[in-house]
């Protein structure tokens, strides 16, 4: 991976959505999708779509309308299919590019048949899956005397609008995840989902405080740009990192490309993962800065990396012996990751 931040620019193209925009999208999209998805041509699912379809439009929702009537397959790819239908007017106001539209769609559509009571029973910070690529959303607000429901922080405005066979849609004031685009347009995973634990609860909010550090958006950059292991690795000891570092404000992590102690068992992972983490940012021109073998404090108690000058002038730094490959491969300014050439091992002997 090269650690080169020159690149060429072009500046994007974004569209603000209109129904007409929106369809030509979905027809394009089912007309080329390579998914294994397989078209909606079902005459009993056809009529349910066209049902859906007039409800939508009775209830004001003609842009999800007029989606659900051309491209239903968009939304309807799986046996059962909960439906969170978009304003219309928060559509229109929300711009970004075209390619991703498919993928906004999915993101508010989940594999399960919902009603509002179902969504009701459930306690607050619950997650449930959705049709785009394992991301999921989570239930962030629960007024039950009310009826009231927010989904990542969204209200949901018009529950059961149908509610027939396997289909349930819901009405919701605006998208659930903000989008940045900058993300897309260097391929990483641009969707600002909640991250959850095997028990579908909710563990780290995508509407996390703006003065703590971005662990969704760490993780989603780590795991769609090759450094899955170190990812998932990360995201099973998140709970735990962020229940004794809630308040961290800024950090530096050091992400080997292999991370072979992903398959250990939790506590020895759990400290190694925090092994590879610094309470505080640091950029790359910063650590070089710093005094020969000076030593620098992680999130593991009492236990130090110490950064050193490579063997000759062109290999560069080094932490704890190993290479720090890619320098700044993302950055924020909240956080820096750095590429190492292996992992660092447990601390114990640092």
């Amino acid at each position: 991976m090269s650690p080169s931040c020159s690149q060429s620019w072009q500046a994007p193209i974004y569209f603000t959505l209109s129904a007409a925009v929106l369809a030509f999208m979905a027809i394009s999209t089912a007309m080329h999708h390579t998914n294994t998805a397989t078209p909606v041509t079902n005459p009993t699912t056809y009529q349910l779509s066209l049902n859906a379809s007039r409800a939508l439009r009775r209830s004001g929702f003609n842009i999800i309308a007029t989606l659900l009537q051309v491209s239903p397959e968009i939304f309807m790819s799986s046996p059962n299919s909960t439906i969170f239908a978009i304003k219309d007017s928060a559509i229109s106001n929300t711009s970004f590019p075209p390619w991703l539209s498919k993928d906004i769609l999915q993101y508010h559509t989940s594999p399960l048949k919902l009603s509002m009571n179902d969504l009701l029973k459930k306690p607050q910070g619950s997650c449930f899956p959705t049709l785009l690529n394992g991301q999921k959303i989570a239930i962030t607000k629960i007024g039950t005397k009310k009826r009231l429901l927010e989904i990542n922080h969204v209200l949901v405005s018009h529950p059961d609008m149908i509610l027939e066979g396997p289909l349930s849609i819901h009405g919701v004031l605006r998208p659930f995840s903000s989008f940045n685009a900058q993300d897309s347009l260097q391929g990483w995973n641009y969707m600002q989902s909640p991250i959850c634990d095997s028990n579908s609860r909710l563990v780290s909010d995508s509407n996390e405080s703006k003065n703590v550090v971005e662990w969704s958006r760490i993780i989603r950059l780590l795991s769609s740009n090759g450094f899955v292991s170190f990812a998932i690795g990360l995201y099973s000891v998140l709970g735990g990192i962020l229940e004794d570092h809630m308040n961290l404000n800024s950090t530096t992590i050091f992400a080997p490309l292999e991370f072979l102690f992903v398959a250990s068992p939790s506590p020895l992972l759990d400290r190694i993962v925090r092994f590879h983490i610094l309470p505080q940012r640091f950029t790359y021109k910063e650590l070089d800065s710093l005094p020969d073998k000076a030593l620098l404090r992680t999130i593991v108690a009492h236990q130090y990396l110490e950064i050193t000058a490579g063997v000759n002038s062109t290999q560069g730094l080094c932490v704890n012996g190993e290479q720090i490959i890619a320098p700044e491969i993302f950055w924020s300014k909240k956080f820096v990751i750095h590429g190492i050439s292996q992992a660092l091992g447990d601390g114990r002997a640092s």
